[in-house]
Formats: structure tokens, sequence, C-alpha cells
């Protein structure tokens, strides 16, 4: 075999295959790198209190939850919160904040099914509420109720904008609830906690749309909360306020008042002449 014949082992040959497993090195490190630098701004942009995540909560008090929540809540939603068709709805992700809302405003044990399940004097202990949150937490995860204070009276001015542009279509401007469609309707606030507005704001029950932090972050949350709460304290300026349900049935008994006592001052005028 002549020396032409010879596989070449150095010179451009070697170099290109160099180059070409270079190039390979380097463009594993470069996806490497973009898919560390995806997943990083992913859990850095996450909106918390959003994911089903099991809660780390006292074995005793889930199993506490879980007596309550056999007596009075398996038969419509499940022996595993998959929900019963045509009873109730799954409780997987709904978190301790809809279990809140729903147990200490009384709806829910519900009497019966219909387009809105209507507030009452709750039938369980908050005790039991607490161990009942306790455990469909710990099983189903979702958005919780966070501790502490949840107003901050110093923004009472942002709550109010906050509210008028996210809840007063539907609540009113002064928390008085209004008529939606179907026979549904947004409840009066007058009777609504602190925890009771946050844990409402987070589950969005029934009509209702879910704020989550990607929609108004806690410190908005507490704004609304301490706006809505300072306007049950505040004593209307206006005088009698016509059950507070706002402008227009306001604006309306001013015109049948104005208008009535104009005609019956042309009435009593023109007795006169």
């Amino acid at each position: 075999m002549s020396s032409h014949d010879t596989p070449p082992t150095s010179g451009p040959a070697r170099r290109r295959r160099r180059s070409k497993a270079m190039r390979r090195i380097t463009g594993g490190l470069a996806l490497l790198f973009v898919l560390t630098a995806l997943g990083v701004a992913y859990s850095a942009l996450r909106p918390a209190g959003e994911t089903a995540v099991a809660a780390n909560v006292d074995a005793a008090q889930v199993a506490a939850g879980r007596q309550v929540y056999e007596t009075a809540c398996i038969t419509c939603h499940g022996s595993n919160l998959q929900g019963v068709q045509g009873r109730g709805p799954s409780l997987v992700g709904v978190g301790e904040a809809a279990v809140y809302f729903q147990v200490s405003s009384g709806r829910m044990p519900a009497d019966a099914n219909g387009a809105q399940i209507q507030r009452k004097e709750p039938l369980i202990k908050p005790e039991d509420i607490d161990s009942l949150s306790a455990y469909i937490q710990a099983n189903g995860g979702g958005p919780e109720i966070p501790d502490g204070n949840l107003r901050n009276d110093a923004e009472i001015s942002r709550g109010g904008e906050l509210y008028r542009l996210n809840c007063a279509s539907c609540h009113n401007f002064t928390g008085q609830g209004g008529a939606l469609s179907q026979g549904k309707y947004a409840p009066a606030l007058t009777e609504a906690t602190d925890r009771q507005i946050w844990g409402a704001m987070l589950s969005g029950p029934q009509n209702m749309p879910k704020f989550g932090d990607g929609q108004l972050t806690s410190e908005e949350k507490q704004a609304i909360v301490s706006f809505i709460q300072n306007n049950k304290a505040t004593i209307d300026p206006g005088g009698y306020s016509a059950g507070g349900f706002g402008p227009a049935p306001e604006g309306l008994i001013a015109f049948l008042v104005g208008m009535g006592a104009i005609v019956a001052a042309t009435l009593w005028m023109g007795s006169r002449a």
C-alpha cells in the first residue's frame, strides 16, 4: 500500500474533526444553559399561592379533619375529594382558602343544590373547620389564606381604587351586592370577615373570578379588605343611605321626591291663584 492510501492523521482532516467535536460540546453546553435559565425564570415568575401543594400540617389535625369530612362532606364530594356527579364538585386543588370561605360562611354543607348557595349560620364549629381545611389542604393542595394581619389601613384609598376596578361591578359600590344572570347574585359584604373576603378572592366561589397573586398581590388584597371593612364602620355623611345601594337608587329617590315637591307646589300655587 502506497503512502497515498494511508488515512491522514494530521493536518486539515484532524482540525475538522476537532472543530466538529468542539461545536457539539459547545452546543450541548449552550442548550444546558438555556434550559437552566428557563427553569430559574419560571420558578421566580410563577405566581405564588396558585399551585396545589400539600401543606405541612399536624397529623392529628388532619386525622380529625378526615372524620369531619367523612361525616359532613363525603356524600357529595367523594371518598377521595374527586367529587360526585350531580352532587358536588371535586375538591382537589381548591385549598384551605375555599374550604374556610364556604364552611365558615355556612354555605357548606349545602341544604340543596341551586343557582346560588346562600349564607347562613355555620353548622361546623370553628376548630372543626380548621381541621377540615387541614385535611383537604394536605390531600388536595391549593391556595391558602396567609396568617397574620390581612389589612393595611394606610392603603384604604388604594383599596378603594382596586375595589371599584375589580369588585364594584358585581358587589355594588357600597358592598351591598347585586343581581346577576340566571338567578344568581353577588352577595352583600356586610357580614364577611377579613379571612372570608381573602378566601373568596383566592377561590372564586360561584360566578366570582379568582384573584390569585398573579392578578392581585397580597398588598393589594390587604388594601381591598381594609377598604371594605372601613366602609362598614364609616358613618354615611349623606344622611339616609337608601339601603346603601349606591347613586342609582338614591338618585331615583331624589328625583321622585323632588318632582313630587315641584308638582305639589305647582298645584298649591294654582289653587291660590
